[in-house]
């Protein structure tokens, strides 16, 4: 499992649609809240598959601006090659980095 946390710049609509149309995955799953007051949250879930560990590997996206700035979570799960090892080769660290990559002009916080 791997987890990337940071702040961006643009809403949480805006970051959400990058993701989509950037992140080079099955998208398995979409839902997002209007929770008033200019304040929104949206999850993306992805799924791809790795050759390295033979296997697929879910990517979960939440964006939200709750507390004000736009806070992006991607964490990516599954991609241990079997089940009595925890390890996967990178696969999850790769998955969970690619959102940081897609809004990395955006990032104003780590």
């Amino acid at each position: 499992m791997s987890i990337n946390n940071f702040k961006v710049s643009i809403s949480p609509k805006e970051a959400l649609e990058l993701v989509k149309q950037n992140e080079n995955a099955d998208l398995v799953h979409e839902e997002t809240h209007d929770l008033g007051n200019g304040i929104y949250i949206g999850t993306l879930v992805f799924e791809k598959y790795f050759m390295r560990v033979k296997n697929r590997v879910a990517l979960v996206v939440i964006i939200d601006n709750i507390y004000g700035k736009t806070d992006v979570r991607a964490i990516s799960t599954g991609s241990s090659e079997g089940m009595i090892f925890n390890f996967d080769w990178g696969a999850a660290d790769s998955f969970a980095s690619s959102v940081q990559k897609v809004l990395e002009r955006f990032i104003i916080e780590v």
